[in-house]
């Protein structure tokens, strides 16, 4: 098989002219911007540069910004460093993390335009950090290893892109999106971490939504003020989409912005983005449940419960997640019996049983016969009169008030802005005594200081008051030592202290 991999890149064309090094700092590795200064007295990073393609890059069509600054300048922020998810696998951290980023400089080259030989080429001839992995593959074990690692990369790449519909325009991304909801609504999250998880797919999907792109910026303190939940909630829960690999955080923020995230939509039927080196050998292709299995009879509506979870009345000690997809599901479908909502709210029976009482209770659910219907103005917090209701809530705010919940959200806002307030004001203090040591520096050891002389030119010590024996003092300023010096005469110290 090597032999007519080899044979294959043989007849590739003739290799594009460039240097490989040069004496100089690489055309690709600009010099940072110089930092800006915003009115905190806080700084931030410049308007990002555009691309500088010259050498190999300058005959090829040009990547996207973000996979161009992959290329040459690796993976600086560790967004594709997951853990390894098969069962048995033998490869390392740093073996997955590069197999990983060439993936994803293959599927956006597949994009563009380029051909396999010129990916080849790029990766094995061109000084870019990305390609470090598969020069030092080529220089281990041969030309042709490296060749068959990248070319296995470069054909899951190019049967991922083949299988899903491009993203061209707004509203190609829309309905991507819409279908990626769909899925979501209809995928169960069992337990209370996973309806913090949806919770957390909803709020980004609507984030999503206004930036008209999968790429956006959210802070885990606005995160966790939208789902209704604490920032250490918020943390775990992006951890562990981050082990699902539904997320891909980008970078990690700066002062003044919150963290870039990628939102992964699995739309496709190939596994692009959990694949491996050893491609679909026994072992290679990712194996394990860590992907959650799609159920029918899941179905909610992701758009009420986005409108609902960030209120009080759906916090921890209220009616939580779980209350929250019951109204959801039953907003999708009304009239449900109970065995149903067990289905499409993905609970348990006892769960579901505990958060039907609350909402009957409040006057937002009744019942009839077998059947759980939302009452008129359920969604707006309004309750009606039943039989198990005398006296319905007349809102969010009063139905908190009665789960005893009220002004969580608000506490949580509060604290959340004193935090970024203290915050604010340590990084300026910082600035501003970086600033003061930077305009004041500290003397040089080897200047001498008016303290350590005295009046008649003998170098002493401050403390004592004692005459150092062969210490003196140039004519630029400085010490100077001279041990060959009588010491009989250097304690009477009567020559001139300064020496050329």
């Amino acid at each position: 098989m090597n032999s007519a991999i080899a044979a294959q890149l043989n007849a590739r064309p003739q290799p594009i002219p460039a240097p490989r090094h040069s004496p100089t700092r690489h055309p690709h590795h600009p010099a940072a911007p110089p930092p800006r200064t915003i009115p905190s007295g806080l700084t931030a990073e410049a308007a990002p540069r555009p691309q500088h393609r010259t050498g190999l890059l300058r005959a090829l069509p040009p990547l996207s910004t973000r996979m161009h600054q992959l290329l040459v300048l690796g993976d600086q922020d560790a967004a594709y460093a997951t853990g390894n998810l098969q069962r048995g696998g033998k490869n390392t951290p740093a073996s997955d993390h590069a197999w990983a980023t060439t993936r994803a400089l293959a599927a956006d080259a597949v994009r563009v335009g380029w051909s396999r030989p010129s990916f080849v080429q790029v990766m094995l001839d061109g000084p870019y950090k990305a390609g470090q992995h598969a020069r030092t593959l080529q220089h281990r074990r041969g030309y042709d290893k490296a060749a068959a690692w990248l070319q296995r990369a470069w054909d899951g790449a190019q049967q991922y892109v083949r299988s899903t519909d491009p993203i061209t325009t707004r509203q190609d991304f829309h309905a991507a999106l819409a279908a990626f909801r769909a899925r979501i609504e209809r995928t169960p999250w069992n337990g209370i971490a996973g309806k913090t998880d949806l919770r957390n797919l909803i709020a980004r999907m609507d984030i999503c939504a206004q930036a008209g792109s999968w790429d956006h910026t959210v802070s885990e303190r606005d995160l966790a003020e939208r789902i209704g939940c604490s920032r250490t909630t918020a943390h775990n829960s992006n951890q562990r989409l981050l082990h699902t690999r539904f997320l891909r955080q980008l970078d990690h923020g700066s002062p003044t912005d919150g963290a870039r995230w990628m939102l992964i939509s699995r739309l496709s039927t190939t596994s692009h983005h959990r694949s491996t080196p050893k491609g679909p050998k026994a072992g290679g292709a990712m194996s394990g449940p860590n992907v959650r299995p799609t159920d029918t009879s899941a179905d909610i509506d992701s758009r009420s419960a986005g409108l609902l979870m960030h209120l009080d009345a759906f916090g921890h000690r209220g009616l939580g997640g779980s209350g929250l997809v019951l109204l959801a599901a039953l907003a999708e479908r009304d009239g449900q019996s109970l065995t149903e909502l067990r289905g499409t709210a993905s609970i348990s029976r006892p769960t579901a049983y505990r958060q039907l009482g609350k909402l009957k209770t409040l006057g937002l659910v009744h019942h009839e016969g077998e059947l759980y219907h939302l009452s008129p103005t359920a969604l707006e917090g309004i309750g009606t009169q039943s039989p198990d209701c005398a006296t319905p809530v007349e809102g969010w705010p009063h139905a908190a008030e009665r789960l005893g919940t009220a002004g969580a959200g608000e506490r949580r806002h509060r604290h959340h802005t004193a935090q970024r307030i203290h915050w604010r004001n340590e990084q300026v203090r910082l600035a501003e005594r970086r600033r003061t040591a930077g305009q004041a520096p500290l003397p040089h050891p080897a200047v001498a200081q008016p303290q350590y002389i005295r009046a008649d030119g003998c170098a002493i010590d401050p403390s004592t008051g004692e005459v150092i024996v062969g210490l003196y003092v140039a004519s630029d300023g400085r010490w100077i030592w001279d041990p060959t010096d009588d010491i009989k005469e250097r304690r009477g110290c009567p020559r001139s202290q300064q020496r050329r």
